[in-house]
């Protein structure tokens, strides 16, 4: 997966990408939405690039366990007005939605992937996307955000998350959408427990064996927390080590909160392959 067809891009995935989380949200478990801020969210964006991002993911409804939808026009009115603002600035600019409204308004807007923790099963969402040229990012989910980590249960994980992806593979290709634009995320923390957290990881490089991108998100999640014994806002090194990991087992992108830290880690462990 030397590329990744994005909107007004073509992402070069020979070396891992950081996408910096930007939340327009007001209830982040990370404690980092703007609450609709428009200028609060686009000085983060902006510091994000200064420290390395690669791409910005935008979302304007939290998904974290226990969350509640927003109302489609406020998301719909807060991603447009920042998706406006920053479009020039040549970057890509993912967004994170479910809704196909979201969807159709970010891509006007000039949005170039939409990152859909739903896997585009709600009704409409393929139809919304497919003609575009936006990347799409396909994610596994156990349930729904309200109710997800009550009660993850599998017969084996990593071969029900490859089966999940694969059939939403399947139905965006036959909606005319190039496997080039595709990207897959076994969600982690979305309806799995701390050990089928590790066990994704673990086994992370299966998920590219169909020469797909893959991206990972394990920022500041309870899964590190649940390791380390720190709270969300003490979870940088750890989240890092996962970042750095996930791409040592194959992920091209990995989204995280803390865009300089996981760079520099990137660097250092990129360093290694300039050593004759």
């Amino acid at each position: 997966m030397p590329f990744l067809l994005c909107g007004r891009f073509r992402l070069d995935l020979s070396q891992p990408r950081v996408m910096a989380i930007i939340n327009l949200t007001d209830d982040s478990f990370s404690g980092d939405g703007s609450r609709g801020d428009l200028a609060a969210a686009i000085d983060r964006a902006e510091r994000a690039l200064e420290q390395g991002a690669d791409m910005l993911d935008i979302g304007a409804e939290s998904t974290r366990p226990g969350s509640d939808p927003v109302p489609e026009q406020q998301e719909l009115e807060r991603v447009a007005r920042f998706v406006e603002h920053v479009r020039d600035w040549r970057v890509p600019l993912s967004i994170d939605t479910v809704k196909p409204a979201v969807m159709r308004a970010a891509l006007a807007a000039g949005a170039d992937m939409i990152n859909d923790i739903n896997a585009f099963r709600a009704e409409g969402a393929i139809e919304a996307v497919a003609g575009s040229a936006a990347a799409l990012c396909v994610m596994h989910m156990q349930g729904e955000p309200r109710t997800m980590q009550a009660a993850p249960h599998y017969a084996d994980v990593v071969a029900e998350v490859e089966d999940f992806l694969a059939e939403r593979v399947h139905a965006l290709e036959h909606a005319g959408v190039e496997r080039g634009r595709i990207v897959l995320d076994p969600g982690f923390g979305f309806g799995k427990s701390v050990e089928h957290n590790y066990t994704l990881l673990r086994e992370l490089a299966r998920f590219g064996c169909g020469g797909l991108a893959v991206l990972a998100g394990m920022s500041r999640k309870s899964m590190l927390g649940a390791v380390t014994g720190r709270a969300v806002d003490a979870r940088m090194p750890a989240s890092v080590a996962a970042a750095l990991i996930a791409v040592q087992r194959g992920a091209h992108i990995v989204r995280v909160h803390d865009v300089g830290p996981t760079r520099d880690a990137l660097k250092v462990w990129q360093a290694l392959s300039s050593v004759s």
